[in-house]
């Protein structure tokens, strides 16, 4: 998704993670990815020496897979999380076939 990088944007994706009820944490940690996701307790931890620019990224991607309830979600953070969900990339066919389990087919 194009989101523009400011400080109230970041905010906008944080009050998501709030309305859904998951605990958004900034922390320093040795995180691969940038981040941490605790699903049983509803935890987030992003890594703290992250820039503005990475932590709405990061925040971007950790929206894209998480199962959030929407019923939860304010109107104006439903639409934000509809419109980050509708422009999540399609895995092309080779990768679709990959992520279930079968072969890709050879050309």
């Amino acid at each position: 998704m194009n989101i523009k990088i400011t400080p109230g944007n970041l905010t906008k994706l944080e009050k998501i993670f709030e309305d859904a009820k998951y605990i958004l944490r900034f922390e320093k940690g040795s995180f691969t990815s940038g981040y941490c996701i605790l699903e049983a307790k509803k935890v987030v931890v992003i890594n703290k020496f992250l820039n503005l620019e990475g932590r709405i990224n990061t925040l971007l991607d950790i929206l894209t897979t998480l199962p959030l309830d929407e019923e939860l979600l304010t109107a104006e953070s439903h639409k934000l999380y509809k419109q980050i969900l509708n422009s999540k990339p399609v895995p092309d066919a080779d990768e679709a076939a990959a992520t279930v389990g079968e072969e890709a087919p050879e050309n």
